[in-house]
C-alpha cells in the first residue's frame, strides 16, 4: 500500500479541475476526488487493522521512503498507525462535506475547488509524514491556501482576516521550524535526520529539550487555538466561506494538535513532563476563557470559532495531563470537534445562504422554514455540548477522567474548572438553539425558504453518521488508537514524567 496516493489523488483532482470550463464539470470532479479520498481512507483503514503492527504501540505500517535530499537527511518517509489513520479519516470525511456544501460557489469556480483539493493534499501529506522536514513543507503548503480562500471568497474584513492569520500561522511556522532544527542538530545519532523514529529513539539532552520544546509547542500551539494566541481564529472563522470555515477549524486546527502531541511530547518527552503545569494553566485557560467568550457573541459564526477556541482547548489539556487516557482523550476530541465544528460551520453557512444574516436576534422560528437544517442545527449544537450518543461526551469525557488520574492538587484543581465548562457551553448552545430555531417566525418570507437541497442534506448526513459511530461506539476507534498513544506515553514515562 503507497500512502502517497494521499498526495496523488488530491494532487491529480487539483489540476483536472483548473483544465475544466463548466462549473457542473469541476464540481461533479472535485465530488468525484473526495469520494475517492473517503473510499482510498476507509480502504486504508481496514488493511491496516489487518496487520499486527495495528496492536503495537509505536509500530508504523505502510512505511516508504523516497530520498529528497539525503545528505541533509530530508528523506520523503511515510506510515501511518492508528492516531494519523484517524486524522486521514477526519480530513476525508470534511474534504467531502466541504465539496458538497460549495456546490453552489459560481465565482472562480475552478480556483476555489483548486484550492480546497491543495489545502487537503496539505493536510494528508502532514499526517502521513514520518520526517519532520516534510511534516513541515506540508505544513506550510496548508496555509496558502487558507490565505487565499478567505481574502478572495470571503465576507466582512476578510483582507484583514486573511492578512492576520497568515501572519500569526507564519509566525507560529517560524517557531516550529526552530523546534525541528533544535531535534535536528541536537541529536546524538547523526544518521536519524529527521526521522522521527530515530529521533524518539535517541531524545535530546534535558537541556536541550527544555530550551526547544516551548518552540515546537507554541508553534504548533497556535495551530490549535493556544491562549493567548488564539485571536486569528473568531476573525478567520468569521470571514473565510463556509467550505473554507470548515476546513479551517475541522482539518486546519488539527495540524496543531497532532503535532504537539507526534513532535513536541513524543521527542521531548522530559521537557512536555517539565512544562506540563503550563501547558495544563494555559488549556484550562482557553477552555474557560473560550466559554464565556462565546456567551457575549450574537453572530452564528463568530459563536463557533469562540466555541472552537474553548473545545481545542481539550485537546491541549489532554495532552499536558500526560496520562494514557488523557491523550487518548485529546485524540478523540481532535476527531470530535473536527467533525462537530464543520458541522456547525456547514450549518450556519445555510442557514446564512437563506436568510443573509448571522445574527441570531434576527432569526427565529426556523424550524417550520426549514425544518431538515433546524434538526442539524440542533444536533450540531447537542454535539457541542456534550450530549451522551454523540462523539463530544466521549472524547471530553475521557479528557477528564485522563487528567482526574493526574495526581497534585493543581491538576485536580484544572481538571474541575474545565470540567465545569460544559454548564457555561450547554448555556449558549440552548440559547442559540432556542433563539434561532424556536419561537415564532420572524419575517413571513422565511417561509418560503427552501429547505436543504441534496448536496446540503448529503453533506450533513455524512458528518452526523461520523459523529453518531463515535458516540456509539467509541471502543472502534478507541482501539484503533490506543497503540499510538501508548507510545507516546511509554516515552513519557521512560522519560521520568509519570
Amino acid at each position: 500500500m503507497n500512502l502517497n496516493l494521499f498526495l496523488l489523488i488530491p494532487g491529480l483532482t487539483a489540476v483536472a479541475v483548473l483544465l475544466l470550463r463548466q462549473q457542473s464539470q469541476v464540481r461533479m470532479l472535485a465530488l468525484a476526488g473526495s469520494v475517492v479520498q473517503l473510499v482510498l481512507a476507509i480502504w486504508v483503514t481496514a488493511q491496516f487493522l489487518a496487520l499486527p503492527q495495528a496492536t503495537t504501540p509505536g509500530a508504523m505500517a505502510f512505511v516508504s521512503e523516497y530520498s529528497w535530499y539525503p545528505s541533509l537527511g530530508i528523506v520523503h518517509t511515510t506510515g501511518v498507525d492508528g492516531v494519523s489513520l484517524s486524522m486521514i479519516l477526519l480530513t476525508a470525511v470534511v474534504v467531502l462535506a466541504g465539496v458538497l456544501v460549495s456546490w453552489k460557489v459560481t465565482d472562480r469556480f475552478q480556483s476555489f475547488f483548486f484550492l480546497l483539493m491543495l489545502l487537503s493534499m496539505g493536510a494528508y501529506g502532514f499526517f502521513i509524514a514520518q520526517n519532520l522536514f516534510v511534516m513541515f513543507f506540508f505544513l506550510e503548503l496548508a496555509v496558502i491556501p487558507k490565505f487565499l480562500l478567505i481574502g478572495l471568497w470571503g465576507s466582512g474584513k476578510r483582507e484583514y482576516s486573511a492578512t492576520k492569520l497568515v501572519l500569526m500561522l507564519m509566525g507560529a511556522s517560524a517557531l516550529v521550524f526552530v523546534g525541528l532544527a533544535g531535534l535536528y542538530y541536537g541529536q546524538s545519532d547523526a544518521s536519524a535526520g529527521f526521522n522521527m523514529q530515530a529521533l524518539a529513539a535517541s531524545p535530546l539532552p534535558l537541556a536541550s529539550q527544555l530550551f526547544f520544546f516551548p518552540f515546537a509547542f507554541i508553534g504548533f500551539g497556535v495551530f490549535t487555538a493556544l491562549f493567548p494566541f488564539h485571536t486569528w481564529v473568531p476573525d478567520g472563522h468569521s470571514s473565510a466561506p463556509t467550505a473554507a470555515s470548515m476546513f479551517l477549524a475541522g482539518i486546519s486546527m488539527k495540524l496543531g494538535g497532532y503535532g504537539a502531541l507526534r513532535v513536541a511530547t513524543f521527542l521531548m518527552p522530559e521537557a512536555a513532563a517539565y512544562y506540563s503545569p503550563w501547558i495544563v494553566l494555559l488549556a484550562a485557560i482557553a477552555i474557560l476563557y473560550g466559554s464565556f467568550a462565546t456567551m457575549m457573541q450574537t453572530d452564528l459564526k463568530y459563536i463557533n470559532a469562540y466555541s472552537s477556541v474553548s473545545h481545542t482547548g481539550f485537546v491541549l489539556f489532554g495532552i499536558g495531563m500526560l496520562t494514557k487516557t488523557s491523550l487518548q482523550g485529546a485524540v478523540l476530541q481532535m476527531v470530535s470537534h473536527g467533525l462537530m465544528t464543520a458541522l456547525f460551520f456547514a450549518v450556519i453557512g445555510m442557514l446564512y445562504e437563506r436568510t443573509h444574516t448571522r445574527q441570531v436576534e434576527k432569526m427565529g422560528g426556523l424550524l417550520k422554514a426549514v425544518p431538515f437544517i433546524s434538526t442539524v442545527f440542533v444536533i450540531a449544537g447537542l454535539t457541542s455540548l456534550g450530549l451522551p450518543g454523540f462523539s463530544g461526551f466521549v472524547s471530553e469525557m475521557m479528557v477528564f477522567v485522563g487528567s482526574w488520574e493526574r495526581s497534585g492538587i493543581f491538576y485536580r484543581v484544572a481538571t474541575v474548572a474545565a470540567a465545569a465548562s460544559i454548564v457555561v457551553t450547554a448555556v449558549y448552545i440552548l440559547r442559540a438553539v432556542g433563539s434561532v430555531i424556536m419561537g415564532p417566525v420572524q419575517h413571513e418570507a422565511y417561509l418560503q425558504f427552501e429547505d436543504a437541497t441534496w448536496t446540503e442534506k448529503l453533506a450533513a448526513v455524512v458528518l452526523i453518521a461520523a459523529i453518531l459511530f463515535i458516540g456509539l461506539a467509541p471502543f472502534v476507534m478507541n482501539g484503533w488508537i490506543e497503540p499510538g498513544v501508548q507510545s507516546v506515553f511509554q516515552q513519557v514515562s521512560a522519560a521520568g514524567g509519570r
